[in-house]
């Protein structure tokens, strides 16, 4: 994160001099209510912002669609 605040362009990570690309950002999937898979550490969890996901609805996607193409009754 300094790093990268800091604008460099290399790094040193555990003794390791690592390149710094500024438009790459990392993502995880946690999913820890299947069996065998653990909680994402509390150090690690405060690197990342959480973002909920669900299903799409297609209806209602596909309904505002023919509503903005000018459909008086989309349904």
């Amino acid at each position: 994160q300094m790093a990268k605040i800091k604008g460099m362009e290399r790094f040193v990570f555990e003794g390791t001099e690592l390149e710094l690309r500024p438009t790459c950002c990392p993502f995880i999937t946690m999913n820890p209510g299947y069996a065998g898979r653990a909680e994402l550490p509390d150090n690690l969890k405060v690197l990342f912002r959480t973002v909920a996901m669900m299903v799409p609805d297609y209806a209602m996607i596909s309904e505002i669609i023919l509503y903005s193409f000018g459909y008086s009754t989309a349904r």
